[in-house]
């Protein structure tokens, strides 16, 4: 099996090295990942330049642009060979609810939906390293078994991981996208030449967290596993959106 690695905190993020390691024995794996952080590109594209790979000393693949477009390379002719699987992480963060809109991480991921097989995003609660074990051991497990799970093509499992140790974890759990409140915000500054900036400031705390949601599993000491998909049309809303339109006919 041939899988892409990829993240958005970087082709030097121990994170990434992580997941490449606790892989490289199971599969040929190739990581494509972006040559500084992106962390909250999402899913955009680099399109006012070229992009310039670059193979490190390491073999991973060095890329002045996204996440997205990482993966996008690696799936369109970038690579003498079409991967198996995408998998995206490990990030430095979690990714937990509103998270997965900004996330470069699971762009990264989505991005392997051309595959029609499920792609991986892997995230640690922590900015820390100290617990990446715990989450490489429950990375390679998951996509160890991904063959006995048959899910509709263009699906993402997003999985979060506590930071623990392994022995502390109590287990894996399915869950859902719970809610943050609205940001913080941002935080206003002066440079050394008096122009005035904003740095965007932390992201809320859950509003909708409670039983069944990926934070309240976390914070339980459970491996969150959200299953995710692109298409996001409202269908619940067509009813009432089609009749607001004839109205206005």
């Amino acid at each position: 099996m041939r899988i892409l690695i990829s993240n958005d905190d970087g082709v030097t993020a121990p994170g990434l090295a992580a997941l490449h390691d606790v892989l490289q024995d199971y599969a040929q794996c190739t990581v494509i990942a972006p040559d500084q952080d992106r962390s909250g590109a999402s899913s955009s594209l680099t399109l006012d330049r070229p992009l310039h790979p670059q193979t490190l000393p390491n073999g991973f693949m060095s890329v002045n642009g996204t996440p997205t477009d990482c993966v996008h390379l690696g799936l369109n002719g970038l690579l003498p060979f079409e991967p198996d699987l995408v998998v995206s992480g490990i990030n430095l963060g979690a990714n937990l609810g509103d998270d997965v809109l900004y996330s470069g991480t699971v762009a990264a991921a989505l991005e392997g939906r051309f595959l029609g097989h499920t792609s991986f995003a892997f995230s640690l609660l922590s900015r820390q390293p100290e617990h990446l074990p715990t989450a490489a051991y429950y990375a390679r497990k998951l996509i160890e078994a991904r063959d006995q799970l048959n899910l509709p093509p263009r699906t993402v499992l997003n999985v979060n991981i506590p930071n623990l140790p392994i022995e502390r974890i109590r287990g894996m759990v399915l869950t859902r996208l719970g809610h943050r409140a609205r940001a913080a915000a941002p935080i206003r500054m002066v440079d050394p030449r008096g122009k005035p900036g904003y740095w965007i400031a932390v992201a809320g705390d859950a509003e909708d967290g409670g039983p069944g949601t990926d934070f309240h599993a976390v914070m339980q000491g459970y491996v969150s596993v959200t299953p995710l998909q692109l298409d996001r049309t409202f269908n619940q809303a067509f009813e009432q959106v089609q009749g607001w339109l004839e109205g206005l006919d």
